[in-house]
């Protein structure tokens, strides 16, 4: 089961965002990391990651972090495939065609 955690951590400057992106590379089962830089928050996707220790490595190297949620991420459904089907047209194009055919 993959899941998305979010924790807020402290990024005050370029260095603490490396350090967060590096810290939450590193851990284990993680697939996808990505800072929102509005929120300060860092998120993290992945199977098997433990949440707290993650948190526990970001505020010893930050100084704050804080988990925010952890949900899991969901699959986005496959649409059904449409089989097209094949049409023929039985309209014969005559070039003199004023209302009747006089060919």
């Amino acid at each position: 089961m993959q899941q998305k955690i979010v924790i807020k951590v402290q990024l005050t400057s370029e260095n603490c965002r490396t350090k967060a992106l590096k810290i939450a590379a590193e851990a284990k089962g993680v697939s996808n990391v990505s800072i929102v830089v509005e929120k300060a928050e860092v998120e993290v996707i992945g199977v098997g990651v433990d949440a707290v220790s993650l948190a526990k490595s970001l505020e010893k190297q930050l100084g704050f972090a804080s988990i925010v949620s952890v949900e899991e991420v969901k699959k986005p459904e496959e649409p059904e495939l449409v089989i097209p089907i094949q049409w023929t047209s039985s309209y014969i194009h005559c070039p003199h065609y004023d209302g009747f055919c006089r060919c």
